[in-house]
């Protein structure tokens, strides 16, 4: 058995150098994230490397305990301190009793894809994704790809927490090379652009700097990068295809280069942003009903999965309709789509995050950005009369936020999402139109009578609240339903600004 960890450690003390500290709000519905700290910050870490060791104690009993092959794929992402998070992991894993097999700096999908090229169920990728500096974290799963949800979360939690995270004998270490390339050569295998693309590849000088550029031009495409040197300190941006400040960066340039369209990528690659030949943004859910369409046509009875945050479009698209295509929403987070996608037998499941599930036989079913950019390169090339500009400009009209996420303590955040609940089941009507529907299978999402909806929900990842609105009539409408939700938030003193204005 081991030491349970402690939460209270102070930096730059005899206790911090010699204990595991860990803070128990680090372990989230999905994945796990913690403020680490980096040079030249004065918050408080909320984990050390004693307590990513026990992390990967914990995480090793719980290999053995599922009964799964005890070995493990590895990997980091590029930020100063991600190697030492690593390493420290391994430490615990080995003592664990777990083979160890390290892929080195990578993207989250290149370790998925590494449990299949290396027949290796269990992975541990350790990236804090679009966070930023200071913050680590680690995607697990013990099934190809396939990441925890609550239930393996919760169990790890009580393992680490409570020190029962037991040593056995077996443990090694393997440094897998190769990897990365065999990965980049299947991202372009059997995939031959024959339309002339001009693409600018964003990588807000993320880990998928090293990938994305390389993997697209493989493809077919003319590549323009953008911000794809590797730099761990993010000079111009957070690597976030969500945050308009990336998005206006990539419209510079598309602009600038007279690009067919711009990707942007975020910190480890698993998602994907857009932005069209006329520097249009468009968010993902909306990229996704692009596709939907596009692959509906190809597939009959197409089948999709969509998270509670994406567009309504989805249930009265006519092209879709008339495709004999169905969707269903479902709750968002990485973890919970690839599942449910997987589990009802969706073609892809979309996440408004930018998160696309392609399962077979479009992809093996994990979240990867460029694979999701292949596909809207594939659209573009079977459409060689369509621009991007064309496609949005064809889709039904709605007006859609981008995510907003004001602060909330991971403490506090559920307990006041369910408060905002209640009280809209609560309400009949909402600006005089009657509500249709209230969908609380993540958070709470209303539906009003003409279609207009709002979204409000804890953040699985960050201490913060998500809100997102959209409504069928106008501009004027959408910030209407996102000011009745202000009212409602200005109820609760515990939730802060937004990070960003409607």
């Amino acid at each position: 058995m081991s030491l349970p960890p402690r939460a209270d450690l102070v930096p730059n003390s005899w206790d911090f150098e010699t204990s595991a500290q860990i803070k128990p709000t680090g372990f989230r519905e999905y994945d796990a994230r913690w403020w680490f700290g980096h040079s030249g910050s004065d918050k408080t870490p909320e984990i050390n490397l004693y307590g990513i060791q026990a992390l990967g104690l914990g995480l090793g009993t719980l290999i053995h305990e599922l009964g799964v092959e005890p070995k493990i794929v590895t990997g980091h992402d590029f930020r100063g301190y991600s190697l030492g998070v690593k390493q420290a992991l391994t430490v615990g894993l080995m003592s664990a009793g777990i083979e160890v097999h390290d892929i080195g700096l990578a993207l989250s999908p290149t370790a998925y894809f590494a449990q299949f090229d290396l027949d290796i169920d269990c992975v541990a990728m350790v990236t804090a994704s679009h966070n930023s500096n200071g913050w680590t974290g680690v995607k697990m799963g013990v099934e190809k790809a396939l990441t925890f949800g609550p239930d393996e979360m919760g169990r790890l939690k009580d393992i680490v927490l409570k020190g029962e995270g037991k040593t056995r004998a077996g443990g090694g270490y393997v440094r897998e090379n190769g990897v990365a390339e065999r990965y980049l050569a299947d991202l372009s295998k059997d995939v031959n652009i024959t339309r002339p693309l001009k693409v600018v590849a964003a990588c807000g000088n993320g880990t998928a700097g090293a990938f994305a550029p390389k993997a697209l031009a493989a493809m077919g495409v003319e590549v323009i990068p953008l911000d794809c040197e590797l730099d761990h300190t993010f000079p111009r941006y957070n690597p976030n295809p969500e945050d308009m400040k990336m998005l206006y960066a990539v419209r510079d340039a598309v602009l600038e280069h007279k690009a067919d369209v711009g990707l942007a990528f975020d910190g480890d690659g698993d998602r994907c942003g857009v932005v069209d030949n006329e520097g249009e943004e468009i968010f993902a859910d909306k990229v996704g009903l692009m596709l939907a369409r596009d692959l509906s046509g190809r597939h009959a009875n197409a089948k999709f999965v969509v998270d509670v945050k994406s567009t309504g479009l989805f249930l009265t698209d006519p092209v879709l309709q008339e495709n004999g295509a169905t969707t269903e929403y479902w709750k968002t987070g990485h973890s919970y789509i690839k599942r449910y996608s997987k589990k009802t037998g969706a073609l892809v499941g979309f996440e408004k995050s930018g998160h696309f599930f392609f399962q077979p036989p479009l992809g093996r079913g994990y979240d990867d950005g460029i694979v999701a950019g292949r596909a809207v390169l594939d659209m573009l090339d079977r459409n060689p009369t369509q621009t991007m500009a064309n496609m949005r400009r064809a889709l039904p009209v709605s007006f859609s936020s981008p995510t907003m996420s004001p602060a909330c303590t991971d403490e506090q955040k559920y307990g006041i999402v369910d408060q905002i609940a209640e009280a809209y089941k609560a309400r009949t009507a909402i600006l005089g139109r009657k509500v249709r529907e209230v969908l609380t299978v993540n958070g709470v999402r209303f539906t009003l009578e003409d279609g207009a909806w709002g979204l409000v929900r804890a953040s699985s990842n960050t201490p913060n609240l998500v809100i997102v609105v959209e409504s069928p009539n106008s501009a004027e409408d959408m910030k209407a339903i996102f000011a009745d939700i202000q009212t409602e938030l200005a109820k609760h003193p515990e939730v802060g600004a937004f990070d960003q204005e409607l």
